[in-house]
């Protein structure tokens, strides 16, 4: 790869980084705030960019330092999370606040290796945050950049062995003035220019020496692994009302879903229910996609007695006209806007 190779990617991140509200912009001056990297890099996990910016700007409003977020209510976090999906960040968001303001006085250690025994942080969130928040030279390597890189050197390894291949080929291209640029360089070439579909290679400022350029199959870079069938999982929530208010319950801390608020109901399984009981009466149905498997949830309608699922379990009325501030969870609000659309 030619010696120039980080030059002419900053040269076009300096005329055309993405404004982005956790990002200062090159050659600005301005100083990272760890706490606005490290929540934006979690944020962005499974996640995109647009998806995030809404979240991101809240949160910041609501808890604008680790400090703040490190002491507010669990429920209150999780609610807030409520639609980002993956929710087992937002349970390590809340312990990662409270280690950093328990064991490292409210600040960010800034090495990979002291981040990386934070909760939640692995080796890329801890690379991420070491080399934009305090220009450590670190490796960063995420799907845009895996995706560049493995264009550029035409890299035929399938992912995700090709990691290996892609950090090595990177390693030597950080520049040690600038590496958190770099890094957000590469992000910003991969989610604009270098995309999954189209490139629009002849815009790139890397494409005089990129092999893959001008070839037919670019798109197939990086090489993927055969995509698994995903397994199909059934379950029933329930639907107990009572003078304008819906029975909901908190899932449990620990699995899928935890800590959220949701509809009480019996546990997923690998076979739909044979049937109706004489005190149910099926209302809707979602259809919803987790990452490991999809999954069909029936609602039901279930009587308020002291026998029905969830009654005695631990949970709060909520009032029906107020569900949007309830922070359920995507599949959770999917069922309840279905049953909203039966009850208008």
């Amino acid at each position: 790869m030619a010696g120039d190779f980080a030059d002419r990617l900053l040269g076009w991140y300096d005329r055309s980084a993405r404004v982005l509200p956790w990002r200062i912009a090159p050659n600005s001056g301005g100083v990272p705030d760890p706490y606005r990297i490290w929540l934006a890099e979690v944020m962005l996990q499974q996640t995109t960019v647009a998806a995030v910016a809404g979240y991101f700007m809240r949160f910041t409003t609501r808890w604008p330092t680790v400090a703040d977020l490190a002491a507010a209510d669990d429920a209150d976090v999780m609610a807030a999370w409520a639609g980002l999906g993956y929710y087992a960040r937002a349970r390590n968001l809340l312990a990662c606040a409270r280690a950093v303001v328990r064991d490292h006085r409210g600040r960010f250690p800034d090495s990979e290796t002291a981040l990386r025994e934070l909760p939640g942080i692995g080796d890329y969130t801890a690379a991420s945050v070491a080399a934009i928040a305090f220009g450590r030279a670190a490796v960063v390597v995420d799907a845009n950049i895996e995706r560049v890189i493995a264009r550029h050197r035409l890299i035929e390894t399938p992912l995700p062995m090709a990691k290996r291949e892609i950090r090595a080929v990177l390693a030597p291209l950080v520049p040690e003035g600038r590496p958190g640029d770099f890094a957000q360089a590469l992000m910003d070439l991969g989610a604009t220019i270098c995309t999954p579909r189209g490139p629009a290679c002849a815009i790139c400022p890397v494409m005089s020496d990129c092999r893959a350029r001008g070839r037919t199959d670019i798109e197939r870079l990086p090489v993927k692994p055969p995509k698994r069938a995903k397994p199909h999982r059934y379950g029933v929530a329930h639907w107990i009302e009572q003078g304008g208010r819906v029975w909901l319950v908190r899932r449990p801390d620990k699995g899928m879903l935890g800590g959220m608020r949701a509809l009480p109901g019996g546990e997923w399984t690998d076979r739909p229910r044979s049937g109706s009981e004489p005190s149910e009466s099926a209302i809707v149905s979602v259809d919803h996609g987790f990452t490991h498997f999809d999954l069909t949830l029936v609602l039901v309608r279930r009587e308020v007695s002291p026998e029905a699922p969830g009654a005695a379990a631990e949970g709060e009325w909520w009032p029906i006209s107020d569900l949007d501030a309830a922070g359920l969870p995507t599949l959770y609000r999917k069922l309840t806007d279905r049953m909203l659309e039966k009850l208008v």
